[in-house]
């Protein structure tokens, strides 16, 4: 898998039953550091995009107090919200082709220099000669840009941390893949609830200019703390035993193999994101609605930290039951019990809103977020990583987290016209957005029983075994796969047998 200072091995086609052995034999040789190292340095990487997609819920909020209607009367405060989303997608798209085409490694390094840049100008944003507008053009501008790193973090961090997860202990791969991967993300949406509200507290609100910046420019931390790390990490070995870098890639004979596949997966992960990160970026003003009008924006930011808070615990737990009964199921149980949750939550609305039940509805609406978690939050990823091959698991995974960040950016737009729907009546309009995320809970259920297969501690490995034999019976030469560059497969035939025994003995 991912490691420091290995060779490459020459790829010769299907494993037999001697060489897993061997595999397994140098597997118990390394250390549990050594094991578990590469799977943290690929996956955390995804703190960043809960932090910055997250903080930007209150920093908007603030924005909105300091300037008032030249914020909160403009473009600005959706585009600043969402546009974040839409570098994603594209940042997804073009590392997904590259960590499949270039390198694993590689990508992912050029992913977490990006998100260093950026998210710093982003905490300067200024605009020419002062202009306010001109300050939340700027902002706009980097907030894509950002995204573009962040987008990089899922084909070729998510990726690499599952192929790396391959090394661990079996019955433990799939927790540690979410641990590293969602529940990331989870610590970094409160970490990005609990930032803002500190800084409220010791700025104050008439230094709110300063808590902005300050929050935005905490996301540089992350990035730069995983750095080291990214620099040292080599390519998996999956991936250079299967993969396509160097032969064109059969697309049309992948698209047959996998496209209904895709297609479901890449369904749930849209109407997920799309309540999710709705929620998430709205949460502190839903809060505001329910709360007194004359309370300070400190309590606002504080009970939505309390609420971001939920999200962990559902991930931790989520993260053991995909384990004990697979992805597949703890998916679709968590999906439905949030759905339960949530139309419940819809019909009592009326009593939870009341602001001096503001901590039974932080309770109700926390448990709603972590049953998220339990299910899609910590299994799609899971998923999407696990049900393709080697070769093409980069752009893969892409297109069903770019589907997914496409409802997030979709639902950030319509949340606030969902919440219109309901008219001049605000329990109403505020129940609307939780009868329609519960209702997708519903139909994400029943696209992962019916449309998903099984996904076991070994599905990587069966999947390509799996793959490899599909392009055999379509004709494909699988000996290209996992050639070097400048390597042909006539030249990897006639290699002296003496030459691939070296290169084993220089991995050992």
């Amino acid at each position: 898998m991912l490691g420091i200072g290995k060779n490459d091995r020459p790829a010769t086609g299907i494993e037999s039953g001697s060489d897993i052995q061997n595999d397994r034999a140098e597997e118990n040789l390394k250390s549990r550091w050594e094991r578990l190292w590469p799977v943290m340095a690929c996956g955390a990487g995804l703190f960043s995009d809960g932090y910055i997609n997250n903080v930007i819920g209150s920093v908007s909020t603030m924005l909105g107090k300091i300037y008032g209607t030249e914020y909160t009367g403009s473009s600005s405060q959706k585009n600043i919200s969402a546009i974040t989303f839409a570098g994603t997608v594209f940042g997804q798209l073009v590392f997904g082709y590259t960590s499949d085409k270039w390198s694993r490694s590689n990508s992912l390094l050029l992913s977490t220099v990006i998100l260093i840049v950026f998210a710093a100008l982003g905490a300067g944003s200024y605009g020419a000669g002062g202009s306010i507008q001109g300050m939340f053009a700027a902002l706009t501008a980097y907030r894509f840009l950002v995204g573009i790193g962040i987008g990089g973090e899922y084909p070729a961090g998510s990726v690499a941390c599952s192929e790396a997860s391959g090394e661990l202990k079996s019955g433990t791969r799939n927790r540690w893949f979410i641990l590293f991967t969602n529940v990331m993300i989870d610590w970094g949406f409160v970490i990005g609830a609990f930032v803002p509200y500190l800084l409220v507290v010791i700025c104050t609100e008439q230094h709110l200019r300063a808590a902005w910046r300050i929050s935005l420019g905490l996301g540089v931390v992350p990035p730069l703390m995983l750095l080291w790390l990214r620099i040292k990490l080599q390519e998996p070995e999956e991936f250079k035993k299967e993969s396509m870098k160097y032969v064109k890639i059969p697309y049309w004979l992948v698209i047959k193999y996998y496209w209904k596949r895709l297609l479901a997966v890449s369904a749930i992960w849209f109407l997920y994101d799309f309540s999710t990160y709705s929620f998430g970026i709205f949460s502190s003003t839903i809060l505001t609605n329910v709360m007194a009008k004359d309370a300070p924006l400190s309590q606002s930011f504080g009970w939505n930290t309390v609420i971001n808070l939920f999200y962990v615990p559902g991930a931790m737990f989520g993260s053991i039951l995909s384990d004990w009964i697979g992805p597949r199921y703890a998916l679709a149980g968590g999906v439905l019990a949030q759905a339960i949750v949530g139309f419940i939550m819809a019909g009592l609305y009326p009593h939870l809103a009341k602001p001096e039940n503001v901590a039974g509805f932080a309770v109700v609406y926390g448990i709603f977020l972590s049953l998220g978690e339990v299910g899609p939050g910590d299994n799609i990823g899971l998923v999407a990583s696990k049900t393709c091959a080697t070769g093409v698991r980069g752009q893969y995974y892409a297109i069903a987290a770019a589907m997914g960040k496409i409802g997030a950016f979709v639902g950030t737009y319509i949340f606030p016209y969902i919440e219109k729907a309901g008219g001049s009546n605000t329990n109403t309009s505020a129940q609307y957005p939780f009868y329609v995320s519960s209702s997708f809970c519903v139909l994400m259920a029943f696209i992962v029983l019916f449309c998903l297969p099984h996904i076991g501690q070994d599905t990587i490995k069966k999947e390509d075994i799996d793959f490899r034999h599909y392009l055999e019976t379509q004709g494909w030469d699988v000996r290209q796969l996992g050639l070097l560059q400048g390597e042909t497969v006539e030249s990897r035939a006639t290699a002296p047998a003496a030459l691939v025994e070296n290169e084993a003995e220089k991995k050992e």
